[in-house]
């Protein structure tokens, strides 16, 4: 259910956009697609546009976002690697709203089937009936790969007593590694830590042990705890284990806590 404030909002997005003639129509993801929205939601909208107008929209996107509502601050996301999205805090009352501009034939690839809010002439339901939407899964083998090479080059931040760096790197392979995996394994979306205290309950004690302070000790067991969730979680995947890479990383941050213990 919409509260108020996202409703409002909603409303004067769809009243706006209609008049805009380049404009096909306004789509919603995220927790307003999935009806779990609460308090805290942001709106993730989609505003679908004709692909003749395309330069012209993404050089007037923050404009746009301006016409939609009292414009407190707003960015285009390149830092994500996604240029067509605005995010935007709104105001008075602070709301947190991410627009992405895609065109008619962009909307053929996607990861999900967003809800529809407003739309012209039926054209984004044809596009929904006669393609369907794929949700990119990480990669088992990819994973892999890379692991071994992110715990030794946690272990060389152990040695050096870069902690912070170290902290980074156990928070980095959470999100891209352990956190996915968790959620697949409990048959959710791979969407990297998001809502894992919900659907990662079984593993919620072990996920704990990978967040560390800013402390020898701590950095090391919590690097070690993510390689012994890894490992476990490794078990439901048909991998090619890189057993030497994996026997080599984990002596040498042995070799580094052992030397640096006394």
């Amino acid at each position: 259910m919409l509260l108020p404030l996202h409703e409002r909002f909603v409303n004067q997005a769809k009243e706006k956009l209609s008049q805009d003639r380049r404009v096909w129509g306004l789509l919603a993801g995220g927790s307003m697609m999935t009806k779990t929205m609460d308090e805290y939601s942001d709106l993730d909208l989609i505003i679908v546009y004709d692909s003749a107008y395309q330069a012209q929209i993404m050089n007037e996107r923050l404009l746009i976002a301006e016409e939609l509502g009292k414009l407190l601050s707003g960015f285009t996301g390149e830092h994500v690697g996604e240029p067509r999205l605005v995010i935007c805090l709104y105001g008075p009352e602070p709301l947190h709203v991410d627009l992405k501009f895609v065109t008619l034939e962009e909307l053929k690839i996607r990861i999900e089937n967003p809800l529809i809010l407003w739309e012209k002439d039926q054209e984004i339901s044809k596009i929904f009936e006669e393609t369907s939407p794929s949700y990119p899964y990480p990669s088992a083998q990819w994973i892999e790969d890379r692991f071994w090479v992110w715990i030794h080059y946690g272990a060389t931040k152990l040695g050096r007593g870069e902690w912070f760096e170290l902290i980074d790197n156990i928070t980095f392979i959470r999100s891209v590694v352990i956190g996915p995996l968790v959620l697949m394994k409990n048959g959710q979306l791979p969407r990297g830590v998001r809502k894992l205290e919900q659907h990662g309950i079984i593993e919620i004690e072990e996920l704990k042990k990978t967040i560390p302070l800013h402390d020898f000790e701590s950095c090391y067991h919590a690097l070690k705890s993510t390689i012994h969730i890894y490992k476990s979680l490794r078990q439901h995947s048909n991998v090619l284990v890189k057993e030497e890479a994996e026997h080599v990383s984990i002596a040498y941050l042995e070799k580094v806590y052992a030397s640096l213990i006394n």
